[in-house]
């Protein structure tokens, strides 16, 4: 089984489907999220058990409320989890996430960055990407019932200079 990349390798390239909000217009655009096309700019990955759940929900809400914080940085958010479109889109619906929410069904990028827990699904992580991709910080959970806070990304998003 795979360990989460370290700090300073290059993070595990991905192309996954993904779901944007945009509720000025309510509509959701779907498409396809590839780890390469976010080189440039500092990325923050969230990786969440599901969908509508009490801790994930209050995770990326928090993280959605704080988006204009992390944009000021310089950064973008994507979430990662492994339900579908359908379900991330009713998600970010009733929960006005204004981020890209992923799925990965088949947990193949949850077992590329190592955070897979075999039968129950995956451990709560976040890793700070720099601009050319490197892991800069990362946070994997081992029972997940709490979560980075906001201010600690930020920080985390600041130290990059």
């Amino acid at each position: 089984m795979a360990k989460p990349p370290e700090v300073g390798s290059p993070a595990p390239e991905f192309t996954l489907p993904g779901v944007l909000l945009d509720e000025q217009a309510g509509t959701a655009e779907r498409r396809e999220y590839r780890l390469a096309e976010a080189k440039g700019s500092p990325l923050v990955l969230v990786f969440y058990p599901g969908d509508d759940t009490p801790v994930c929900t209050k995770q990326l809400c928090s993280y959605s409320s704080d988006l204009d914080r992390f944009r000021g940085l310089g950064a973008t958010v994507w979430g990662i989890s492994p339900q579908g479109l359908d379900s991330h889109e009713q998600f970010a619906r009733k929960h006005h996430l204004g981020f890209p929410l992923l799925a990965d069904p088949d947990r193949t990028v949850v077992r590329a960055y190592g955070i897979a827990v075999p039968g129950l699904g995956l451990r709560r992580s976040v890793f700070v990407l720099d601009g050319d991709g490197a892991v800069r910080w990362k946070h994997v959970a081992l029972a997940g019932l709490t979560f980075q806070h906001s201010d600690t990304l930020a920080a985390q998003l600041a130290a990059l200079g």
